[in-house]
């Protein structure tokens, strides 16, 4: 099988934007490689529909960490994508570019060219934004972004906007464009009331592509390395182990979990873990599998004194109700994630960007779609989105098959358990505004009783939940730090013909949901590996807030 220029592991969210860009060229033979299958299910492509094929094993492959010591020793689900898409095929949709410090502070970190101002172009080159484009959003990318329904089903989405501008917080427009801190409307990938996945999005128009070939349903076992160059891939098809060459490059996008496992048991990562998992090792690489990092969230819920809220349309007949009018005309409370109202803080002084993000949503439920309580209630997703701890994944044997060791320590850092505190407090301040006073009942959760640093610490442990963006697994970074895993041309350092291109890249997690700057990492590395000249760097400010250093708002 000798027949392929470039080989790529993943077809998620990285994955189907290489491919497209990649065989755009009809002199490159692409060969895209993903273990699932097909990601045409009607679930899949509802929006509101979200939690349904996350819980099932044909989308999901279903990690969970070690026992979490920080955490009383809780496993927390790690939910990963499989299937075309992958993740993108499974998450909640959101569309939050991260902070343009973020993409500075990777740029101080050794990143090279990896600035906002270098990256701001290839985000708007991937988007199609329903507003038009403009200095900051793109109009004419493949990836459809919008807004849901506008926040015009439901007051909840206003009011929650009101009170954050009530406590003393900006209203954003646009939090993906020039200023991303305030309370505002949120943005997602749904285009014409379905879900923008990158399948649909990257890979479903170019499908007929001569020179792309898709192959599903294929585990690859590991890299093939010659000296120090990656040469093909093992992979398996209906138990069959076949060997692919590639002429050019091997690229991984199989995400923060499976990109280092598969470097591993490659024999690629530290010596001792790769003896310890009796893999023998072709190159010593000790950051690989760790850096890894992830949101953590909680739901605060309360009861609403209105009936306005959506827990009665969380009733079988209603969801019928809903799911025949999204198949008839695609529109209505089906074509939306029900997020479509959101904010972006800081959570004190001496910050120049937000590390607190909320997602408000008119309901107080389960992630699984069940209500939490009977009657009327809504709740906010939040958390900090800087975290301080630091995780690895780990393979445990020379197994493909088997799931390889997560570990997060989450919650383990002491900046990271302050911080939560600062969370729950000025969470509680903002839902305390007038702007809710109609709507606010009591407290659902945490629960009024829960008000000292003691009390908040064991709440969190108690009820904190992954918000599912693993990064960092695969370091970008400098040949100086000790950890970098990849260049800033996402080779892998020491070896050729082999780069990783996802999530595990990122040398420290943005503010916000990771969907959209994987795409564009994606975008990002498509013109390097095939040789033309990059995007010039916008010409934009950053904006800094005033008096950043002695205020908090």
């Amino acid at each position: 099988m000798d027949g392929f220029d470039y080989i790529i592991v993943g077809a998620g969210s990285a994955g189907c934007v290489l491919a497209n860009r990649l065989s755009d060229n009809s002199a490159n033979r692409v060969l895209l490689v993903e273990a699932g299958g097909s990601d045409k299910h009607v679930l899949v492509g509802m929006p509101s529909a979200l939690s349904y094929p996350m819980a099932m094993g044909r989308f999901n492959w279903g990690y969970h960490s070690e026992p979490e010591a920080a955490l009383d020793g809780r496993r927390i689900s790690c939910p990963r994508g499989k299937g075309l898409g992958g993740t993108s095929s499974i998450n909640g949709m959101v569309y939050v570019r991260g902070n343009a410090h973020d993409f500075e502070e990777w740029k101080d970190l050794g990143a090279n060219d990896w600035g906002y101002r270098d990256c701001l172009p290839y985000f708007k080159r991937s988007e199609s934004w329903i507003g038009g484009g403009d200095l900051y959003r793109g109009q004419d990318g493949l990836l459809g972004v919008c807004a849901g329904n506008d926040m015009q089903l439901n007051p909840l989405y206003r009011a929650f906007i009101d009170a954050g501008v009530e406590a003393g917080y900006a209203e954003t427009k646009d939090y993906n464009g020039e200023f991303q801190e305030g309370f505002g409307p949120m943005h997602m990938t749904v285009r014409d009331g379905v879900r923008e996945s990158t399948a649909r999005a990257y890979l479903d128009p170019i499908a007929h592509r001569p020179n792309l070939k898709v192959i599903k349903n294929a585990l690859v076992h590991r890299v093939d390395i010659e000296g120090v160059r990656a040469v093909g891939v093992h992979l398996s098809i209906r138990g069959e182990i076949i060997k692919f060459n590639a002429r050019r490059e091997v690229i991984l996008s199989a995400g923060a979990i499976a990109s280092p496992m598969l470097l591993q048991l490659s024999g690629i990562g530290s010596k001792e873990n790769l003896d310890l998992a009796g893999v023998e090792p072709n190159h010593i690489l000790p950051g690989v599998g760790e850096n890894l990092q992830d949101h953590l969230e909680v739901y605060f819920q309360f009861r609403c004194k209105k009936p306005v809220s959506l827990n009665p349309k969380l009733g079988l007949l209603s969801k019928a109700i809903i799911g025949a009018r999204w198949l008839l005309f695609k529109d209505g409370l089906g074509a939306t994630n029900h997020f479509e109202s959101c904010a972006f803080i800081r959570s004190r002084a001496g910050l120049k960007s937000p590390d607190i993000q909320y997602h408000f949503l008119p309901a107080a439920m389960r992630y699984d779609g069940t209500p939490s309580i009977s009657g009327h209630g809504f709740q906010v997703h939040v958390g900090p989105n800087k975290p301080k701890s630091r995780g690895r994944v780990r393979i445990t044997k020379a197994d493909v098959a088997e799931a390889p060791s997560i570990l997060f320590n989450y919650y383990s850092h002491e900046e990271d358990v302050r911080a939560w505190r600062q969370c729950i407090r000025l969470t509680r301040e903002i839902i305390r505004q007038p702007a809710m006073d109609i709507y606010r009942g009591e407290e659902i959760q945490p629960g009024i009783d829960i008000q000292s640093d003691a009390e908040i610490d064991s709440w969190v442990k108690k009820n904190v939940e992954s918000a599912y963006h693993p990064a960092g697994t695969c370091k970008m970074g400098s040949a100086e730090d000790p950890l970098a895993v990849v260049d800033s041309s996402c080779l892998v350092r020491g070896l050729n013909n082999l780069r990783v291109v996802d999530a595990s890249i990122f040398p420290t997690l943005p503010n916000g949901n990771i969907n959209a700057p994987v795409i564009m990492v994606a975008e990002k590395m498509a013109d390097v590996i095939l040789g033309v000249a990059p995007l010039p760097p916008a010409a934009v400010d950053i904006d800094v807030p005033k008096d950043w250093q002695t205020r908090q708002r």
